[in-house]
């Protein structure tokens, strides 16, 4: 509430179980009112997020499916966002603004004011999606680029380290339920942000929100960015109890 106020940088990172669990529409509410400035995710979160817009559900089987060999096979998912990427890298966008766009020339949309990518886009929010390719089920498909992948991704990872010096003074970090991609990343977009910076940003609050503890979450979100000054928190629970709490405690202060 106090980085709102300040107009100082949010950053909220998401992994693939917020949007899954429906989260979405919760987070929405703080970019509407100029609180987040950034959202970055992971492809996981990507994929959720495309399909609960495109088809309106998502999820599946994961034991069934990797028994015969059809888990992460759905066509339509694998094909349309893989286009997307290849039309993105041509038009020189990041993979969360060629997601977007994508679904925003769609008149067939299942729940566009579901999707966290699309809203972002309209909301003129950036929203960065970074790519761990081979971890992501819309890379088995006959239509993935890696090309198409690494520059889009790529992108998208300096733009997140663009967005990190109005972190300075005042800032907040949330890591909401990425344990491993996103603390990597933020780290090393961090560290370009200082290099360019004179050691800045400097003196903002960072938070890991999950239902359990892990290692990158800990030292590459929570402690490491904030020795010199600033705080790090762990906030340990459900994130079907814990986001809709913080998120009416921020609106709450807000007025």
């Amino acid at each position: 509430a106090s980085a709102g106020r300040a107009r100082r940088g949010v950053v909220v990172m998401l992994g693939g179980h917020m949007v899954k669990t429906g989260l979405a529409p919760l987070l929405l509410d703080l970019p509407r009112r100029g609180v987040i400035t950034h959202i970055a995710m992971n492809g996981s979160a990507a994929i959720h997020d495309y399909e609960v817009a495109r088809f309106g559900g998502t999820s599946e089987d994961v034991a069934a499916g990797l028994r015969d060999g059809t888990f992460g096979m759905a066509e339509e998912t694998g094909r349309e966002m893989n286009e997307a990427f290849v039309a993105g890298m041509r038009q020189g966008h990041g993979m969360g603004e060629a997601v977007a766009r994508a679904l925003d020339a769609r008149s067939d949309l299942a729940h566009p004011e579901l999707s966290v990518l699309l809203n972002a886009l309209r909301l003129g929010v950036p929203a960065t999606v970074h790519a761990a390719l081979g971890a992501e089920i819309i890379h088995q498909h006959p239509a993935a680029s890696g090309a198409a992948i690494g520059d889009t991704s790529h992108r998208d990872f300096r733009r997140l380290a663009g967005s990190l010096p109005r972190l300075d003074d005042g800032g907040v970090v949330l890591n909401l339920g990425s344990a491993v991609i996103m603390p990597e990343v933020f780290l090393k977009a961090l560290t370009i942000a200082r290099n360019l910076h004179g050691g800045r940003p400097q003196n903002f609050v960072t938070c890991d929100l999950d239902m359990t503890r892990h290692y990158r979450p800990r030292v590459n979100v929570v402690q490491r960015p904030t020795l010199q000054s600033g705080k790090g928190y762990e906030i340990t629970g459900h994130h079907e109890i814990m986001v809709p709490l913080l998120v009416w405690a921020v609106l709450d202060r807000l007025g």
